[in-house]
């Protein structure tokens, strides 16, 4: 009898081990198949947020092209546009046609956009002219970085190492140095504006920079009818800030046709205009995206170039913050 209790007990202690493995395995089994599944959840609504943005960023593209249709080549771009018009988030089955009903227990999708002219801002890329910086756009993005309090040593170097980057995409001359050699010796070339970091300018001057500047393909010219004060006071040589604003109130009674007109309203200032560097009309648009369904939020920036009723993605990036406010009319 002495001897078999301890057995009893013995076994009774491993059987209660044996349960207790079985148990640890099987919740463990457990809980990475519903990681499993919730991974499986996630990329599919990343999926189909991902599909849905892209349907709603061609609709953006229609609409541009829409506008420029109606316009026939004759009308300028202003901000009281169907396409400058913010979508505030809605349903999208608000969208949807009589025989495209939400059915009950499909996920809720939520919608909300945003169209900015990307010529409302100065352009990075006119501080080159032909390879060489141009001191005219030196000046004006001098004035900007005044504006803002942000030192003008961050301006140098970043028109040295744009025109270093350009060179090292450019092709050489016959006899010069090879493409690879060209490419070590200058930056990367960025193609968005949050890349500038690369050519010098620090996170902070970048962040008060973000609302007045661009990165383009080409040297640009400011729309006079998007643009705002702060953007118009340093792209106007002589122009002042408190004239930008007066400028800018008098852009709201009607946007100006032609760049005539836009002179004919400056007044005694009409000769800071130029034709290559001031314009009422915009080929470049930033479309900004938020897709929601459920937990899942989708943000997608994208660059557009609209030539003529042609209207050409040019690159799509992951947004993570809130697009810009448009500036005043």
């Amino acid at each position: 009898m002495n001897r078999t209790a301890p057995q009893r007990g013995a076994a009774l202690l491993t059987a209660m081990l044996a349960v207790a493995l079985v148990t640890s395995l099987a919740s463990a089994a457990l809980w990475q198949q519903w990681r499993q599944v919730e991974i499986e959840m996630a990329e599919r609504g990343r999926s189909q947020t991902r599909l849905m943005m892209t349907g709603a960023l061609e609709w953006t593209r229609l609409i541009l092209r829409e506008d420029a249709v109606s316009s026939q080549g004759a009308e300028a771009d202003h901000l009281g546009e169907p396409w400058a018009l913010p979508v505030q988030e809605s349903k999208l089955s608000t969208f949807l046609s009589q025989d495209q009903q939400w059915r009950e227990g499909d996920a809720e999708v939520f919608l909300s956009g945003q169209i900015t002219d990307a010529q409302s801002r100065m352009n990075v890329m006119n501080l080159l002219d032909n390879g060489q910086v141009s001191p005219a756009a030196l000046a004006r993005f001098a004035t900007l970085f005044e504006r803002l309090n942000l030192p003008l040593s961050e301006l140098q170097t970043l028109a040295r190492q744009l025109q270093l980057g350009q060179a090292g995409t450019s092709p050489p001359a016959a006899g010069g140095a090879s493409p690879i050699a060209a490419a070590a010796a200058g930056p990367l070339m960025p193609q968005q504006t949050a890349q500038l970091v690369w050519l010098g300018l620090s996170t902070a001057s970048l962040a008060a920079l973000q609302p007045y500047i661009t990165m383009l393909p080409e040297a640009t010219p400011v729309n006079l009818n998007t643009a705002s004060a702060e953007v118009l006071s340093a792209a106007i040589a002589g122009l002042d800030l408190a004239s930008a604003r007066q400028w800018v109130q008098q852009r709201q009674r009607g946007h100006w046709r032609s760049l005539s007109a836009a002179q004919q309203a400056l007044g005694p200032s009409a000769g800071l205009l130029d034709d290559r560097q001031h314009s009422v009309r915009s080929r470049y648009f930033e479309v900004h995206g938020r897709m929601r369904i459920d937990r899942v939020v989708q943000q997608e920036l994208a660059l557009v170039r609209r030539e003529g009723a042609q209207v050409r993605m040019l690159w799509r990036i992951p947004s993570p913050s809130n697009p810009r406010s448009s500036p005043p009319e």
